[in-house]
């Protein structure tokens, strides 16, 4: 009872401080999210702006050259040479801008050389960029019709096989006021992924980056470049957990949610892209949306190794409790057993077994040493009563003889008195016959015959005295040993 008191009490204990505990774990987990989240948001936003403002402070270079076609090679390769995150640039002018030249572009890029960075690859010249006419590239089309600088979704239209680039298009204005081209810089996703996945909470998380349509901008995995959220996250479009989450996350929300990934579960992060407001800068809406996928073991891995440490802790220290409690308790009433057999042996009637005198000095030891002198008195009593049963028994065997012999002597007086009686009978009834036989003789008997019976007659008084004579004899002798006895005793 006490170990499962103990039980509950700790058990309720575990469970109000593994709640808070895990409510601090995840809360601990989502400021970290958040900061690192903040941290991804301001290093992808510099990157951003390091390229908006390296193409700016190009353009403003390039103004003077702007009718000079072979400058224009010139211009790119510095640009791309100058900032470490461009991978390519590519400066496109509207149709017969150059005298000479309906359609003209000067593409500048980084040769792929397998995982070299920036700086040790090979920079190279092109006139083309994808399968597609360039003056059909959204990079190059949207700037032309909007008039703004502004970014694009990774390689949007342009059906190209080069690897995911994010390209920023910045126009260029004519004497009159209206376009004659478009800027066009690369960075690559691939090398943007690289930098990113640096900043992470824990080591199996990773930070994403997507545009407005669920489309990856960054993710560690760049083969996952360019897929749809919802497919990359679980692999199942069916998912709903994935789908709430990509839709959050496309929709600007701020938060968390959780899903599940080949049987594992995770938890996403995510808060809105903001750029940084910087003189100069044309702030647009880019609706991208940055996000930290959380293993759900990086967050509650060591937690649940405590809880798990703790329980079992637990489970064994509650065992240990009651494994020294019984043992301490059987201890304890080991002397209340020893009275309780004791007794139960009184009761059968083995009253002469000893019991040991307690070496307690509880309440349980002086019951065993009160116990014991009542055994001992018991004993002692039960002795006397066995004792004085034996001498009850002889005496009673000595008056059974006394009361047999008695009753021998009663019988042998009473067949005495039948002898002595049928002795006296005969005489009686020869008197008797002798005395009706003289009734009836009357005158007519003779001398002779009345003589014969009255001599009879005398006879059978005489044997009849004779009878009665011993009688007395024999009560006076029994009588006079009783009288001799009474005079002692008086």
């Amino acid at each position: 009872m006490v170990v499962f008191a103990m039980a509950i009490l700790l058990m309720a204990s575990l469970v109000i401080m593994l709640y808070f505990s895990r409510k601090a774990v995840k809360d601990e987990a989502l400021h970290k999210a958040s900061e690192t989240l903040e941290s991804v948001v301001q290093r992808i936003d510099n990157i951003l702006l390091s390229v908006e403002q390296t193409t700016g402070n190009f353009y403003f270079n390039m103004v003077p050259d702007l009718n000079s076609p072979d400058m224009m090679y010139t211009f790119a390769t510095k640009l791309v040479e100058t900032n470490p995150y461009v991978a390519g640039c590519a400066i496109a002018f509207r149709e017969d801008y150059f005298p000479g030249h309906k359609y003209f572009m000067a593409y500048v890029h980084h040769a792929d050389s397998g995982g070299v960075a920036y700086s040790g690859r090979e920079i190279v010249r092109d006139s083309v960029f994808g399968s597609i006419p360039y003056y059909k590239q959204v990079w190059f089309t949207r700037p032309m019709a909007t008039f703004k600088p502004q970014w694009l979704n990774p390689l949007a239209g342009m059906e190209s096989d080069e690897v995911p680039i994010l390209t920023f298009s910045l126009p260029l204005p004519g004497i009159d006021g209206k376009p004659i081209g478009v800027i066009g810089v690369d960075v690559s996703l691939s090398d943007l992924s690289q930098i990113v996945a640096e900043a992470k909470p824990s080591p199996n998380s990773y930070c994403t980056l997507i545009d407005k349509d669920g489309v990856y901008i960054v993710h560690p995995n760049t083969q996952k470049l360019l897929q749809q959220t919802t497919v990359v996250l679980t692999g199942n479009e069916d998912d709903a957990s994935a789908r709430e989450a990509a839709h959050a996350m496309t929709s600007g929300e701020t938060g968390y949610r959780p899903f599940r990934l080949n049987g594992n579960d995770y938890y996403v992060f995510f808060k809105p892209f903001e750029r940084n407001a910087v003189s100069g800068r044309d702030i647009e809406k880019l609706k991208w949306s940055a996000g930290i996928i959380y293993p759900e073991d990086d967050i509650f891995g060591d937690y649940n190794s405590l809880t798990y440490y703790v329980l079992i802790i637990a489970f064994v220290g509650l065992l240990l409790m009651f494994l020294l409690s019984r043992t301490v308790i059987h201890r304890q009433l080991q002397p209340l057993n020893m009275l309780t057999e004791q007794a139960q042996r009184i009761a059968k009637g083995h009253y002469d077994e000893p019991i040991p005198s307690s070496r307690h000095k509880d309440e349980i030891g002086r019951l065993q040493d009160n116990f014991r002198l009542m055994q001992q008195s018991l004993a002692t009593n039960i002795g006397e009563m066995d004792q004085l049963k034996a001498t009850l028994q002889e005496r009673s065997k000595v008056l059974q003889a006394a009361y047999t012999k008695a009753k021998k002597a009663d019988r042998m007086k009473t067949a005495f008195l039948h002898n002595m009686t049928n002795q006296m009978l005969a005489p009686a009834e020869s008197i008797s016959k002798d005395v009706e036989a003289l009734g009836s003789l009357g005158s007519t008997a003779n001398a002779q015959s009345i003589a014969w019976m009255v001599d009879d007659i005398q006879q059978s008084g005489d044997t009849i005295a004779e009878v009665l004579k011993n009688l007395l004899n024999i009560s006076d002798e029994e009588k006079e040993p009783e009288e001799g006895k009474e005079v002692t005793h008086v």
